[in-house]
């Protein structure tokens, strides 16, 4: 009887873990960080950030930084989750940063001219 108990008990445990790591592995792909970043009007640039489930990210860090490694403009996203700024005379790319594994770096070649 106490063998028929210890397996119960491993495979409720299999069970439950099973169903934690399937839970985390979907949360993980619901949630990919996407970045675009867009030449406007005016020598600006608009980058929009959020997520592959369809969710915005305000208040994301985005910052512009230089190619050694300054930060030229350090910046949130807004609440329309987009970010405005005057492009940078030096080279520079733009980091989307929501947290480990959530990073996504576009350089300035990268970026869409009007």
């Amino acid at each position: 009887m106490s063998t028929r108990l210890s397996n119960c008990r491993t495979r409720r445990l299999m069970t439950a873990g099973l169903v934690a790591l399937l839970g985390v592995s979907h949360q993980a792909l619901a949630h990919n960080p996407m970045c675009e970043c867009k030449e406007i009007e005016g020598a600006q640039i608009r980058c929009t950030g959020g997520f592959s489930d369809g969710s915005g990210a305000p208040g994301v860090t985005l910052d512009v930084i230089g190619y050694d490694e300054t930060i030229l403009v350090p910046g949130k996203l807004g609440a329309d989750s987009t970010l405005t700024f005057k492009k940078p005379d030096a080279e520079f790319y733009v980091l989307f940063d929501a947290g480990p594994g959530h990073i996504v770096e576009i350089d300035q070649a990268d970026i869409e001219a009007p």
